[in-house]
């Protein structure tokens, strides 16, 4: 389902989607809209916008993503929205990208979050994080601790934190793909997190890694 107060934009990400023969767009709507229209069509992701009139984005996701489908919530944003971002993964979205992504990123990132995992656009994650860095860090999203984890789970966390797909991590650590997704549902499990997005936010509201990836003592 496509979420964004402007028609002319709906549209234009309703039709880059319903073009893949493996995607098919079941809804759009704007601000309130959203919710009692995913309540009724029960997508597998909406593609949200966070500045809205009447209901903004972070609401909407925060009601849709607490639905009984469970809907995943792929945020759309701009450099500007910085705040609005963080705040929308700590409200339930699985990730953010750019609007002005090209279609097949749009199309790999819905994909991804589609299929369970979490995204976060490269070109924003370090500004994001710096920002929120400097300020007061805001309540822990998880209830288990980092102590839980093995020596070469809190690696893998360390690289998922740098934005690393599984394969990039498994040549870095010299292990097997495989493996690498078996540590990387384990320390999800152990955290009680949801997926990569909010092992990212967790590596550094935890002070695992300082700001702009430098690894902590």
């Amino acid at each position: 389902m496509v979420v964004d107060d402007q028609a002319i934009v709906r549209a234009g990400f309703a039709a880059i989607v319903d073009a893949e023969p493996d995607l098919t767009v079941v809804g759009e709507a704007g601000g309130a809209a959203a919710v009692s229209l995913s309540a009724r069509s029960a997508p597998d992701l909406v593609l949200m916008d966070i500045r809205m009139p009447g209901m903004d984005g972070l609401t909407a996701t925060r009601l849709i993503t607490a639905l009984e489908s469970r809907p995943r919530v792929l945020v759309l944003t701009t450099f500007d929205l910085d705040v609005y971002v963080y705040e929308a993964l700590r409200a339930g979205s699985s990730g953010f990208l750019l609007k002005d992504a090209q279609p097949e990123d749009l199309l790999a990132a819905i994909r991804v979050v589609a299929a369970g995992d979490g995204i976060l656009a490269p070109a924003v994650t370090r500004r994001l994080i710096d920002t929120f860095a400097q300020g007061a860090p805001p309540p822990p999203i998880v209830t288990g601790t980092l102590e839980q984890l093995t020596p070469r789970e809190r690696q893998v966390l360390l690289v998922i934190a740098s934005g690393r797909a599984n394969a990039e991590i498994g040549a870095e650590l010299g292990v097997a793909t495989g493996t690498v997704k078996t540590h990387v549902n384990a320390l999800l499990t152990k955290l009680g997190l949801r997926d990569r997005v909010q092992a990212t936010i967790l590596a550094y509201e935890s002070g695992l890694i300082r700001p702009r990836g430098t690894p902590a003592d």
